[in-house]
Parts: structure tokens; C-alpha cells; sequence
């Protein structure tokens, strides 16, 4: 069966459910240590990411901009660009500077690459200093788009001192999308460990959205994935890219080094777990003698990992039964959350999304909407759950559903960059959460 893939066709958004591009790739290059964000646009463009991303993760987000005013966006923003970066470079001493536009110059239509070619000849000094650059106009696409887009940028760009060396059989690298958290991420890091395999996460939010106390007050990220990480992916034997939406990172990584690579569109479910344990056991597997065909070995907390994961879906699969959930997320996102729902036999009522993507044509409904919040509610009457970031509170509070919150943001929820809904664990918690949910549900009808 083929989901439709309804269009809003309303002028304007209501309740707007999706984020904007910039926002993304900014969130992107946050998961590179010593990265300062740099938003080529007005001070407004900048304050509301930073705004967003701080309510959610309640941390301080290192984030700059070009303070456009309105005679530099008629004249250009090529001195304004220049100017930002020496500031940076002075007071911050970032190690990466992640360049990325807005829509206010993405309307002008600012000549970038010519403006990063002048000042590479005026500053010489700075020849050392990695700018990525990335396009992200506002009017374009969502959050999952932008940070997607900064994840391409950021393996396609060539770093300076990079020497690459041969490649190494225990080194893989990991394309951590834009429907992981910080915890997430660190589950995943944990698992290719486990195997004996030395990992390359990008970008590794979890060393620095994770929630942690520094010694020293840092004026740019503190953790993630380091320049010297990127100097070496070349080295790695293979790419995992988690989401769909980082498969063009993935592809970009192959034409570059050659390195082959698989994409894994979810990572929460029994089925989708194994898939993905398994191709890292394969990875891992190194036959001592060519004809004999060696079992493959799983490290054995994982084999008890899914043993409890057997037993909590055995547990929790009555309370899901028929249940009617309505999700409004990200499309990678809403792919791996509504699969594992129709796994556990509840039925999806309705499924609102933010953006194209190639995922939205095979998920487990008749039809999904490119929408906006309003289109949500107007979908979500009579359900049982409610599935979308914190601006559902109000539509749970009219309709009188329960709501389980997920994506961004999330702001009257503690504990964002620690949550894990992946893996194992991961979705064995997703279950017990639900399930309570479920049960409260049943106990209220039952009180009425």
C-alpha cells in the first residue's frame, strides 16, 4: 500500500508545527566541538533559534549572527560576514565556523562564494580555520531539510592539514540524524563500542547538548565531533546513516572516499534493533581462517537487552491493541514512531508532517498531510493519544487527549538531552511510557 501525501493548500499557517531550515542546520553544526553558528541574516533570525533550542534543551547555545540592518541588506552583507568572523575569531577562538544564510539573504541573493573567496585572500591567517558553509533560506523546506543540509556541507567540505591515511577496519562512521537526541546518540556511540568498533559520530550532540557542567564557561560548544574527526573519515571501512535524511551525506562520504555505506531509516522496534545489531556484528566479524564460516558474535548485554524487550512488548502489546494515535512530526521521525506503533497493533488515525520526504509514501496509513497544527486537531478528534512537540498541550487540553510529547521543542519537559527512545532500551521505554499512558486512559473511562 501507497500512503497519499496530502498538500495544505491555506495561504497561511496556523499554529505552525514546523521549524525552519536554519534552525536545523544550526542544531547540525552543534554537534561539532569548538563550533560557533553563524546566521548571515538580521539579529531576529538568530534570536529565535537560540530561543528555541535553549527552552528545549535548557542549556547555553553558543549562536552568533551578522546583524543585518536594512542599508546593509540593500548595499551587502559582504562586510558584515568579514567582520562577524574576525569578532569570532577574536573573542570565541572557535575551532569551526558553520556559515549558514537566512531568508532575508537568500531573497537579496548574496554571491557567497565570491564573498568566502575575498575574504580567504584578505585574511590569510585564517587559512587554518574550517567555514561551512550551507544554504538555508527559511521559505525552504523544515528543520529536518537544514539540518540534513549542514550534514552534507560538513562531509563535503575539505579540511585543512587533512592527511588521509589508510583505511582502518574497526573505524565506522556514524550519520546521526535529525530524529536523534543527544541521548539517542549516546546509545548508539554505547552500542558501536560494545562491538569493538571505534566510531565517528556526525554530529555528536551528545558531547555537547547532553546536559553537563563544564569547569571553564565556554563561549562555543564544548563536545561533539572534533576537526580532527573530520580530518580522518576517509580512514573509516564503512557509513551507518541513521534517517533517511542523511543518505545524501551518506552518498556525498562515497563518491568522496569510496566508503560504502547503509542507510537505516528507524531504529526503535524489535525488527529495526536487530537489522542494525546485526550489520554491526558483520562489520565486527573478522574469520580467523577463510573456510570456516565463524558465527557472528553479539556482546551478550544486548542478547539480554532484547530478551527484556521481548518480554515488555508482551507486557505492554493489550494496552496498545486498537488504540487510535495521531502523530504530527518530522518525517524521518514519524516513520520510525508510527511503524513501531503499527507494530504493536494500535492504528494510526492521522499523520501530519512538516516536509517532503522520499519515507512519507510507505508508512502505515492511508494518507499523510503536509500541514500545520490546525490540520492536526481538526484530524485528531476522537482519538485515544496525541503524538507532537509541546505546542500539542493546548489541542490535548481542547480535545481532551492525552499527549505524549516528541521533536521539537519541547519546553515544559525536563531532561530533553538525556531522553533515549532508540535501541533496545530505547524503545522498551518508549512502550512503558505509553503503556502507562494507556493505562491511565482505561482507569479514567472505568471512574466515568
Amino acid at each position: 500500500m501507497t500512503t497519499t501525501i496530502q498538500r495544505n493548500k491555506k495561504a497561511v499557517a496556523v499554529n505552525p508545527l514546523k521549524l525552519s531550515s536554519p534552525l536545523g542546520a544550526s542544531l547540525a553544526f552543534l554537534g561539532l566541538k569548538g563550533m560557533m553558528p553563524l546566521f548571515h541574516g538580521s539579529q531576529g533570525c538568530t534570536a529565535f533559534a537560540k530561543v528555541i533550542l535553549v527552552r528545549h534543551f535548557r542549556e547555553a547555545i553558543p549562536m552568533s549572527t551578522t546583524a543585518m540592518t536594512e542599508v546593509s541588506t540593500i548595499l551587502g552583507g559582504g562586510e558584515n560576514i568579514e567582520a562577524a568572523i574576525l569578532t569570532l575569531v577574536e573573542k570565541s577562538k572557535p575551532d569551526v565556523i558553520g556559515l549558514l544564510t537566512t531568508g532575508l539573504t537568500e531573497t537579496r541573493g548574496e554571491d557567497f562564494l565570491g564573498i568566502m573567496k575575498n575574504f580567504r585572500k584578505d585574511h590569510p591567517e585564517l587559512d587554518d580555520l574550517p567555514i561551512i558553509f550551507v544554504s538555508t533560506p527559511d521559505y525552504k523546506g523544515a528543520l529536518q531539510e537544514g539540518y540534513a543540509a549542514a550534514v552534507e556541507q560538513i562531509v563535503a567540505t575539505d579540511y585543512p592539514l587533512s592527511s588521509p591515511g589508510a583505511v582502518k577496519p574497526d573505524k565506522v562512521t556514524i550519520l546521526a540524524g535529525s530524529l536523534l537526541s543527544p541521548g539517542d546518540v549516546q546509545e548508539i556511540k554505547d552500542i558501536v563500542t560494545a562491538f569493538g568498533l571505534t566510531p565517528t559520530i556526525l554530529p555528536d550532540l551528545s558531547g555537547s547538548l547532553d546536559g553537563h557542567l563544564d569547569e571553564d564557561y565556554n563561549t562555543v560548544t564544548s563536545g561533539g565531533t572534533t576537526v580532527d574527526d573530520l580530518r580522518t573519515l576517509s580512514e573509516s571501512a564503512f557509513t551507518l546513516a541513521i534517517g533517511e535524511s542523511m543518505r545524501g551525506a551518506a552518498q556525498v562520504l562515497q563518491q568522496k572516499f569510496g566508503t560504502d555505506y547503509e542507510v537505516f531509516s528507524r531504529l526503535a522496534g524489535l525488527q529495526a534493533v536487530d537489522r542494525f545489531i546485526m550489520r554491526l556484528a558483520e562489520i565486527a566479524h573478522t574469520p580467523t581462517d577463510v573456510h570456516l564460516v565463524e558465527p557472528l558474535q553479539v556482546p551478550d548485554p544486548f542478547n539480554r537487552q532484547r530478551r527484556q524487550l521481548q518480554d515488555g512488548i508482551l507486557d505492554t502489546h493489550f494496552y496498545f491493541s486498537r488504540k487510535r494515535i495521531c502523530l504530527a512530526l518530522e518525517p524521518d521521525l514519524l516513520y520510525q514512531t508510527s511503524w513501531l506503533l503499527h507494530e504493536m497493533g494500535a492504528e494510526i488515525q492521522a499523520a501530519v508532517t512538516t516536509t517532503k520526504s522520499p519515507l512519507l509514501e510507505h508508512l502505515p496509513i492511508e494518507s499523510v498531510t503536509v500541514g500545520d497544527l490546525e490540520d492536526f486537531e481538526d484530524l485528531a478528534a476522537g482519538a485515544d493519544l496525541i503524538i507532537t512537540n509541546s505546542h500539542g498541550k493546548s489541542i490535548s487540553q481542547r480535545l481532551q487527549i492525552p499527549l505524549y510529547r516528541m521533536g521539537y521543542p519541547i519546553f515544559d519537559r525536563l531532561g530533553n538531552g538525556q531522553k533515549c527512545l532508540i535501541g533496545y532500551r530505547g524503545t522498551l521505554q518508549f512502550l512503558f511510557d505509553l503503556g502507562n499512558i494507556f493505562i491511565e486512559l482505561e482507569e479514567s473511562k472505568i471512574n466515568h
